[in-house]
């Protein structure tokens, strides 16, 4: 049986389970091939799981649609954010010269990188579109270095199955699968539309992950810890969304 015919049966199983309303037996068989999000658990947690199960099966080699530079919006939407803090502030005055990425955690190299580290590395972009759970999207073109090539660099151990990432602002914390890790869309992206990346769309260096939406695109991004491992992070649940209220997983 080749691994597509594979994908296509286990997400037969789930579909036709969810389908006898059967989601409990839906997530145990997600559980038998490692496909259980952390914030399975709850009310929703069956369907949680049948969703990220069942997209990750289907879509784990697609890609974001890409648009041409016809489609770049006029205006981009900076979103509002919370007053930024005074360490925010003082790398803001100093154009975020010693602004610092760390990778820790389950790699060989821990390792510290400058915006202009970063910078060094072979440039990508992509014109991809931002879409936000509150119903407003826009198209942009982004600048930065794939995430797979930093850990890469850093050296990820092979058991390792998640990236948390975090953002220099107060609780302010995501997470993502090896899958969209490595994906050759997942972006640390540095500029957008031509120019270096604005404050007000996460400059100086925001994660883009294309294939979700916009809130698990964390801007101002300060730190990684690559993990085997989620519930040692916040309350268990993967990430911060959850703890309020919206999904780990948020596949568009």
């Amino acid at each position: 049986m080749t691994d597509l015919s594979r994908r296509r049966l286990i997400v037969t199983g789930l579909t036709a389970a969810a389908g006898v309303s059967a989601l409990g037996v839906a997530a145990r068989l997600a559980e038998k091939y490692g496909l259980v999000p952390p914030d399975h658990g709850g009310l929703y947690g069956p369907g949680e799981t049948l969703t990220y199960a069942s997209l990750s099966l289907l879509t784990k080699h697609s890609l974001a649609r890409e648009f041409p530079r016809s489609n770049i919006s006029e205006r981009p939407l900076a979103n509002e954010v919370a007053p930024f803090s005074e360490e925010f502030k003082r790398h803001q005055s100093a154009g975020f010269a010693d602004w610092r990425l760390s990778v820790d955690g389950m790699v060989d190299r821990p390792t510290s990188f400058s915006v202009a580290d970063l910078k060094s590395y072979p440039a990508q972009n992509q014109i991809t579109e931002m879409v936000c759970e509150e119903g407003w999207s826009y198209i942009a073109e982004w600048n930065g270095v794939p995430l797979s090539h930093i850990l890469h660099l850093v050296g990820t151990h092979p058991q390792a199955k998640y990236v948390v990432y975090y953002s220099i602002e107060p609780d302010w914390w995501e997470s993502m699968d090896m899958a969209d890790a490595t994906h050759p869309q997942t972006f640390l992206t540095y500029g957008m539309n031509g120019d270096d990346l604005g404050v007000g769309n996460g400059g100086p260096l925001r994660v883009r992950l294309p294939r979700q939406l916009g809130y698990k695109s964390v801007k101002f991004l300060t730190r990684l810890t690559v993990t085997d491992n989620l519930k040692k992070f916040g309350k268990g649940l993967g990430s911060v969304s959850p703890e309020e209220g919206y999904a780990w997983y948020a596949g568009v």
